[in-house]
């Protein structure tokens, strides 16, 4: 498609196989969504349709009741780099009949493979003392024939005595495993790779170290490889949470102010802003003192940043594939806003001829904790 960059499309029924070339040359766009948290990835691919093109069989009826689950993957190769860009499935199909001697466009829509963790209904399900990483380890084995990799951290919860407490499976396992993952301060997504047709599904912390890709440089001449950079500072939605501990001899409460720094989670901006609001976790007394302060750390980490930055790069030009859920530097926006920031999600669009990503990042206060940044 582009000189230095080559797209892999894989699809299948069960294990991805490469997409015959007939599908590849009426391939006129791709668009994936890579985000973190709460919401899911997701893809979107454009096809020129021929009368005669295996487009008609193959995709359309994945979008109706003949395929119950089509898979695709997308691999995406840079100077010679391979970067898993999602492994899915489609959910969706929709055809728009050409008009004027135009050729039909076939628009293929689909989801990471937390999509298939919708689809049953489980509640009821009993957990026997099983603490909560147990009960996801489970929950996940069903999925291995997809191609996924548990990646789970052990939270601090132990198991449940069953003389007192019997935990149930409640709603979907993407629900359930989000309801854990919420209440032990965690967080759940699918990571595609390492290999193609492959998918880490993550369940811990939300974490902020590791390496620092190389910078996102604005505004500086020739070393400039960003076509857009802004940033936002608003602490309106920071938040200080103060967790309840019950004295188990008085049974009165005792309040305990949590800070957003943790080790897992360790400030990118040297001036974090003073939060504007306290607030009271007040369903944190039940707990015992280690589940309570663990429930703290992950809200004070949750509304913590107080900085937001959007922009729009060449991948050709920056030389490399810039990657959701990790850490990239920036030069040239100012001394407020210069230094690591987190890449909190990522768009990938590919069009014959180019190759462009637009990404989110955020950080919790302005300037620089370090005085310099991988270029």
């Amino acid at each position: 498609m582009i000189k230095g960059v080559d797209l892999t499309v894989m699809f299948g029924p069960g294990v991805p196989i490469a997409a015959p070339r007939p599908v590849v040359d009426a391939l006129q766009s791709v668009t994936v969504h890579e985000n973190s948290g709460e919401t899911q990835s997701g893809f979107d691919l454009l096809f020129a349709l021929e009368k005669n093109s295996p487009l008609n069989t193959i995709f359309l009826l994945a979008g109706g009741s003949a395929l119950p689950i089509l898979r695709v993957a997308l691999i995406a190769t840079v100077n010679g780099r391979a970067t898993p860009l999602i492994n899915g499935v489609v959910t969706r199909t929709e055809l728009n009949p050409g008009t004027g001697g135009a050729p039909a466009m076939l628009k293929v829509m689909g989801k990471d493979l937390t999509a298939t963790m919708e689809l049953f209904d489980f509640s009821g399900l009993p957990y026997i003392a099983m603490p909560p990483f147990v009960r996801v380890n489970l929950i996940l084995a069903k999925y291995a024939w997809l191609g996924l990799i548990p990646q789970v951290i052990p939270s601090l919860e132990g198991p449940p005595l069953p003389t007192e407490k019997l935990p149930r499976h409640q709603d979907t396992d993407l629900e359930y495993i989000r309801m854990l993952a919420g209440e032990a301060g965690y967080t759940f997504f699918m990571k595609p790779g390492p290999a193609p047709a492959t998918s880490f599904a993550y369940w811990g912390p939300e974490v902020r170290i590791g390496d620092v890709q190389p910078a996102l440089t604005i505004e500086s001449g020739s070393p400039t490889n960003a076509e857009e950079l802004s940033f936002t500072f608003n602490k309106d939605g920071t938040e200080i949470p103060i967790v309840f501990i019950q004295n188990q001899l008085t049974k009165a409460p005792i309040p305990i102010p949590i800070p957003s720094a943790i080790p897992f989670h360790p400030p990118l901006g040297a001036i974090p802003p003073l939060p504007p609001k306290i607030t009271r976790l007040r369903d944190t007394a039940r707990l015992n003192p280690f589940e309570a302060v663990v429930r703290g750390f992950a809200y004070a980490a949750q509304h913590a940043d107080a900085v937001t930055g959007t922009g729009k790069i060449d991948v050709v030009r920056y030389g490399r594939i810039l990657k959701a859920r990790s850490l990239v530097g920036v030069r040239g926006a100012g001394q407020a806003y210069d230094g690591v920031h987190y890449v909190d999600s990522v768009t990938h669009e590919l069009t014959r001829g180019a190759y462009k990503q637009s990404f989110t990042l955020k950080r919790n206060g302005l300037l620089p904790t370090q005085t310099s940044v991988p270029a």
